[in-house]
């Protein structure tokens, strides 16, 4: 039996098929590494590509655009560098570096690529929010007025830290920088203040000590460390920083209040000279690029207090500088102190004398001064610093040997017990209720007949007394955070008490 072919059947079969089929031109710009080495590739074939793009090489490692040259691209490897030889394909993405932000980072410590590194497993259901991005406008932003404690005495009353301000802490290496970064921390517990902590250029085992006294206070509950130590490649040292304050954004713009910490800006501006050298950048004063100023000031403008139209949130920004023999007219300290409100700044030869946290009140500043403070601290620490400056001026003169008056040794004894109350241990934050306390015995001239040996005892008995039996004077001075008349009456009953029991 012949079998019947119809032909027009298998035409319209064929006609229906080709047009079902739809085929996806995906056209992509493809170049060529021809130079890789010290964390850079240069690239050439890749005409539009755009600075800050991220880039892919092969095995899944990928890049950021940072030089646009005319006849080829500088990009950073983000990863295995080893990787990349001469003559690998390399795409555009056109995408710009993103990181995950949210509250799932709460508690956990990642690198600068939000890959976790406490074996807590992976993050999941994480925004993610560009790692550079643009800084809010004046329009957006409302005055620095709501304090931020750092729980240390001398801060909170002479150098004051507000909500959405950027206050640098300069000084020498291993004088108790990043010791005001823990306390400072560690006191946001139950202040509704998540804090983010950058580690820049840092030994592994100090990261490791700061994070175990960070849980034995609890304060890991809200804090993110973001770890870039000295042994990470120079490129992700770079992008640290920006990291940690998307992150830090990602509160602010959802209406809460953040706190983020760059541990220091000074390793970041080496390991920025390093990338900028290799991809041949021309260097500038002690070699760093030209741009070196506007690397620290893109990411230091974006702290800021919004207005309560854009949500009220903010984002606090405290970097370190680190200083080579107290030389703060370097480079990179003069441009980070000229970018901030402020800087704390600690003396080497104060913390060899035993003063600790070894804070120079004289050259410390906070351009928001006593808007970031509470009422009744405002009152109690008005005179501290010109009281200290009046002191150290009378030491000078007095170690000449001259025959003082009883008005001078009087002021002499006074400074002399404002900076032994001033002295505060490590990982000992006090609230803020307690300073005003401690200052206004102290300032109210209470304390000026007790032995110095003895004013560490009397601090810590008498807030304890306070606490013990004079609950309600403490509780009005936590509602109000003010002093009122009759609140001081009750103050100055409490500490009259307290002394002739004490002596």
């Amino acid at each position: 039996m012949a079998l019947k072919i119809n032909s027009d059947k298998i035409a319209d079969l064929i006609s229906s098929e080709i047009d079902k089929y739809k085929r996806d031109v995906v056209v992509e710009e493809v170049g060529k590494v021809v130079e890789s080495g010290d964390g850079i590739a240069r690239i050439t074939g890749l005409s539009r590509a755009m600075a800050g793009e991220m880039l892919e090489f092969p095995g899944g490692v990928y890049g950021v655009v940072l030089n646009l040259d005319r006849y080829e691209i500088g990009a950073i490897i983000l990863g295995d560098y080893t990787k990349i030889q001469e003559g690998d394909t390399v795409k555009c993405t056109g995408k710009i570096l993103q990181i995950p932000a949210g509250e799932e980072l709460v508690g956990r410590i990642i690198d600068p690529l939000g890959n976790p590194l406490d074996n807590k497993g992976p993050i999941k259901n994480v925004n993610f929010r560009p790692i550079e991005f643009n800084a809010p406008g004046v329009v957006n932003r409302q005055p620095v007025k709501e304090p931020l404690q750092t729980g240390i005495k001398a801060i909170d009353s002479m150098i004051p830290i507000g909500r959405g301000q950027r206050e640098l802490v300069i000084g020498d290496r291993s004088i108790g920088k990043s010791a005001i970064l823990t306390d400072t921390i560690i006191n946001q517990k139950g202040k509704d203040v998540y804090c983010i902590y950058v580690a820049i250029g840092q030994k592994t085992s100090t990261i490791a000590r700061l994070i175990e006294k960070l849980e034995e206070a609890g304060a890991m509950d809200y804090t993110t460390v973001v770890s870039a130590t000295a042994r990470t490649p120079a490129s992700l040292q770079y992008l640290a920083p920006y990291s940690g304050c998307a992150i830090g954004e990602y509160f602010m713009y959802s209406g809460k209040h953040a706190l983020v910490m760059y541990d220091d800006l000074s390793k970041h501006a080496v390991a920025y000279r390093q990338l900028s050298l290799l991809l041949k950048r021309p260097p500038g004063r002690e070699a760093y690029p030209g741009d070196i100023f506007y690397l620290h000031s893109r990411l230091l403008e974006r702290a800021a207090k919004l207005s309560d139209k854009a949500g009220g949130g903010s984002l606090t920004a405290i970097p370190l500088i680190e200083t080579k023999a107290g030389d703060i007219s370097a480079y990179i300290p003069t441009n980070v102190i000229s970018i901030t409100d402020g800087q704390i700044y600690l003396e080497a030869d104060l913390f060899n004398a035993g003063i600790r946290p070894a804070v120079n009140p004289g050259i410390s500043v906070s351009r928001v001064g006593g808007n970031a403070q509470i009422g009744a601290m405002k009152k109690v620490a008005g005179m501290l610093r010109l009281d200290l400056a009046q002191y150290r001026e009378l030491e000078t003169f007095a170690k000449f040997g001259t025959e003082l008056d009883r008005e001078t040794k009087k002021q002499l004894a006074r400074g002399e017990r404002t900076i032994e109350v001033l002295k505060q241990g490590q990982y000992a934050p006090m609230d803020v209720e307690d300073q005003v306390l401690i200052l206004y015995a102290l300032t109210r001239g209470y304390l000026d007949e007790i032995e110095l040996s003895k004013l560490a005892r009397f601090e810590k008995e008498f807030l304890e007394h306070v606490r013990s039996s004079a609950v309600p004077v403490a509780e009005e001075l936590k509602k109000t955070r003010d002093i009122s008349p009759d609140l001081e009456k009750k103050i100055i009953e409490t500490i009259e008490k307290f002394s002739v029991t004490f002596s």
